[in-house]
């Protein structure tokens, strides 16, 4: 999670808003407690925020209390603090979950995918898995992402010809049905999609095999059982997901 991706779905925000969600990361993710307007500015460049340069960034400071405060100063320059109030506002902005730090960042990085993926059902499906994660229902969060991975993944398949994904339908399942349409990849297992796709060159064997892995734990996930995943193993499904289908 980068400060760019953190900083998108605010797009458009209040100055205060901006400064407040920069402070947030550089807390948050690396540690800073506080920094100076300077500090800040240099931050709200590298989120790539319109007019950092230029913004007025003492005068939206001085105007944001309780959110921030003082914390002391460093030669001249004050050093500025974001408070739990301010914490709590970026929270609520973003829809951030308060326990995890790590849920948190995947909750990001779901919203920043939500915010740049096209295709209707697709978003659908990562916006369920976002409502999910929220409220840490991990488990549904695994199902609905990769219901978004699999959507995505038969446009994919399917835009490289009818006849040429029939073939290799049936080089890897004989006895499955015909491809003519789009649709009729709904019927083929998803194992089988997997394997196809790497045929056809959309994944290489390597993000195949971690695919199938997912697969593996979606199915987990998805069938009554006693199984439980703590939030590493989502993220670890979340990255694995977003660097290799939604790259």
């Amino acid at each position: 999670m980068t400060l760019v991706e953190f900083l998108h779905p605010l797009k458009g925000s209040a100055n205060r808003d901006l400064c407040l969600a920069a402070m947030y990361f550089h807390q948050r993710y690396d540690g800073v407690e506080d920094l100076t307007i300077e500090g800040l500015r240099a931050l709200l460049k590298k989120g790539r925020v319109p007019k950092a340069a230029t913004m007025n960034i003492a005068d939206v400071l001085s105007k944001s209390a309780p959110m921030v405060e003082a914390a002391g100063k460093k030669g001249s320059r004050f050093l500025w603090k974001l408070t739990v109030t301010g914490q709590e506002r970026v929270r609520s902005l973003l829809k951030l979950p308060e326990h995890d730090v790590e849920v948190e960042n995947d909750v990001a990085a779901l919203q920043t995918l939500v915010g740049r993926v096209g295709e209707e059902d697709t978003v659908d499906y990562l916006g369920e898995a976002l409502k999910c994660l929220q409220v840490n229902a991990l488990r549904a969060t695994v199902v609905f992402t990769w219901s978004g991975a699999i959507k995505k993944t038969r446009d994919e398949v399917f835009a490289c010809g009818a006849s040429v994904v029939d073939a290799a339908v049936k080089k890897h399942d004989p006895k499955a049905k015909s491809v003519s349409k789009a649709d009729d990849l709904v019927l083929i297992k998803e194992a089988v999609l997997l394997l196809v796709a790497q045929e056809l060159g959309i994944f290489d064997k390597n993000q195949r095999g971690i695919l199938e892995e997912c697969l593996n734990l979606r199915n987990k996930c998805g069938h009554p059982g006693k199984y439980k995943l703590g939030p590493k193993k989502v993220s670890s499904f979340l990255e694995d997901l977003i660097g290799i289908v939604f790259k």
